[in-house]
């Protein structure tokens, strides 16, 4: 009846992989409990699977018991958060993807010449707020839709980071509306937007013109995973939904539809794609083509406290 355009590259991405191996490493090592700040990646499956394993998340360290080993989620934190550790002495553990923290060492390096940093991204992420807290007094949040909400003197010293989940197109376009402000503003030394993210949209971007419908996996808290399902919109497809599983899929969506599109954000384990995969052939979307855009090797070795 119908075919489907699974793209790839899809789900877990070197730093997210990193990030759960270094809880259930933990867990295997010391025993339960190991307490995690913050969800360590944003997936509902990936943090109730290491729940049931006694992992223990909490928003914030004053939720961790005196002596206790606390993760760092690969989102990153501040280094108030890290300095508040080292205050009650408890054991910690760094997940910090590489690639945000290149990031954090970036706005250390632009504060200290004396540049003020525009950060775009979004305000209530946790990457944001980690990244914010290396440089508080010389950083300034602005959202990739709202470019212009920056309140400086136009004669100001800027540099420009960004959210590495962002989509390319989104950060890119508030690139140039700042600089048109600030014709001198200073680009970071390399892409912020990381490779996982941005392989994973061009993945989708390739499908959706050829797609009545994608689908995505993963959770609504997962930014990487939003910004898929607006760069299928954005590149045609007429239909876009995200999913935490295939049970959240509506048979409504297929109504008229030839072509399904499917991916899955990077902190997505591949078996729930399997699952929307199982559920999509029961429904006559059994064709399945596999379009790979590219190849990813890069892997990253287990922060040093497990090592």
């Amino acid at each position: 009846m119908g075919r489907v355009m699974l793209a790839a590259p899809r789900g877990y991405c070197a730093g997210v992989e990193r990030a759960i191996v270094t809880v259930e490493e933990a867990l295997r090592r010391y025993g339960p409990p190991v307490y995690v700040r913050k969800q360590i990646v944003h997936n509902t499956f990936v943090v109730g699977d290491l729940t049931r394993r006694g992992a223990v998340f909490v928003d914030e360290l004053d939720e961790v018991p005196d002596d206790a080993l606390v993760i760092f989620s690969a989102h990153g934190v501040s280094p108030a958060v890290k300095e508040q550790a080292r205050e009650r002495g408890l054991r910690t553990i760094d997940a910090t993807c590489p690639l945000v923290t290149k990031v954090h060492k970036e706005a250390v390096r632009f504060a200290e010449v004396g540049y003020e940093i525009v950060l775009i991204g979004h305000a209530d992420h946790e990457e944001v707020e980690g990244t914010l807290g290396e440089a508080p007094d010389h950083m300034h949040v602005v959202d990739p839709a709202h470019p212009d909400d920056l309140h400086l003197p136009d004669d100001t010293p800027v540099s420009w980071l960004s959210q590495t989940t962002l989509s390319v197109d989104e950060t890119m376009t508030a690139v140039r509306r700042l600089r048109e402000r600030f014709p001198g503003l200073v680009d970071p030394p390399s892409d912020d937007i990381c490779y996982a993210s941005q392989n994973r949209q061009e993945a989708v971007a390739r499908i959706a013109p050829h797609c009545d419908l994608v689908v995505v996996v993963g959770s609504s808290n997962s930014s990487n995973s939003q910004r898929l399902v607006e760069v299928a919109l954005g590149a045609g497809a007429r239909s876009s939904y995200l999913v935490d599983r295939a049970a959240d899929a509506d048979e409504h969506w297929l109504d008229g539809v030839e072509t399904v599109g499917v991916s899955s954000g990077a902190s997505v384990p591949d078996h729930l794609v399997g699952e929307l995969l199982d559920w999509l052939a029961a429904r006559g979307y059994s064709d399945t083509e596999s379009v790979t855009l590219a190849e990813e090797t890069l892997t990253f070795s287990l922060p040093h406290e497990l090592r």
